[in-house]
């Protein structure tokens, strides 16, 4: 990997610290609402897989961890902000919040709140694609536990017998939400379940950038070229509770500590500053920068946008002007 891309990522990643962490704090202050999930310690997995991808071309789906994945994938994180503040200009016009995060024009399409969710519409995707005889491919990220889903084995079954072009990418942080994965999964490593339906897999150290994108580079080139489904494991940590409702206590602290020394962050920030290719005070500049960008821009245009209007509230519904939904004698919908 070139220096430049090296240090490229290193920034991105720094954003991404950064711009999860101001949201934390607008989530103290009251500026978020409902359920946040952040990303912290797992950088390295959304950075290093579409960077070896086509982000913005490659249709890219995930759970609720999500934020970071759409502005790799080129959403402007100031829509991304503005939506976490329930905003007319956030990416989904405040409707969605922090578990919807949906980009058509990026191919970002979606965050999804339903556990396992994913895999099916990931699945759908690739047959279209296929169908249509393009070159893209379909990327679904997930977490461990939602391996445990009728939906994950039905769609890899259905993926390996047509041939689709998807990659599913395992961001495995060994626990769903407070139960750690030995005490709820039978196999713990999570690619070893994509051999029941004989499709490749890797597992790989997720907090090295440099890893994931070698990994994910062998992994796009084999779903790209038409062979087929491809699954990669990611082994990372997340920093902060599953959510912020979550006190994080069901961790033992020397694990804590164990995966705090491996953090995205400075495993690559140290190799450039050995390699002399940066320096600590290079690397202070480029974080400066970045908060300053984040309370300037970002979250100054989210405070400044406007709520959406009351009126418009069955705008963005399908259903709306359905025929086909009556209501019934009793006043419900029949």
């Amino acid at each position: 990997m070139e220096v430049s891309v090296k240090k490229r990522l290193l920034r991105e990643m720094l954003f991404a610290r950064r711009f999860e962490e101001r949201c934390y704090e607008a989530y103290v202050e009251r500026k978020i609402g409902g359920f946040l999930h952040l990303y912290p310690g797992e950088e390295a997995c959304a950075h290093g897989v579409l960077e070896a991808a086509r982000p913005g071309k490659d249709y890219v789906i995930t759970g609720y961890r999500d934020h970071i994945h759409a502005i790799k994938c080129g959403s402007d994180p100031k829509a991304v902000m503005a939506e976490l503040f329930g905003k007319e200009t956030g990416c989904s016009k405040g409707r969605g919040g922090s578990m919807h995060i949906f980009d058509v024009e990026h191919r970002f399409m979606g965050g999804y709140a339903l556990v396992g969710g994913p895999f099916p519409l990931a699945a759908g995707m690739a047959k279209a694609i296929q169908m249509k005889g393009d070159d893209d491919i379909a990327i679904c990220f997930l977490g461990d536990a939602a391996n445990n889903q009728g939906t994950f084995h039905e769609s890899l079954n259905m993926a390996a017998v047509w041939k689709l072009p998807v990659l599913y990418v395992c961001e495995n942080n060994l626990y769903g939400i407070g139960t750690r994965i030995d005490r709820s999964t039978a196999v713990i490593d999570q690619y070893k379940r994509a051999c029941g339906y004989d499709m490749p897999a890797e597992q790989v150290d997720g907090q090295d950038v440099e890893v994931v994108y070698e990994a994910a580079k062998k992994a796009v080139d084999y779903v790209r070229s038409g062979k087929g489904p491809y699954f990669l494991e990611l082994m990372t940590y997340r920093y902060r509770g599953h959510s912020m409702s979550d006190s994080n206590a069901y961790r033992q602290k020397d694990e804590e500590r164990v995966w705090g020394a491996r953090d995205p962050l400075v495993i690559l920030r140290d190799r450039l500053v050995e390699a002399g290719e940066m320096t600590l005070d290079d690397f202070k500049d480029m974080d400066t920068e970045i908060l300053e960008n984040i309370e300037n821009e970002i979250i100054k245009f989210s405070e400044e946008s406007p709520d959406p209007n009351p009126a418009e509230v069955e705008k963005y519904v399908w259903a709306e002007n359905d025929p086909y939904v009556h209501v019934g004698a009793n006043g419900g919908a029949a």
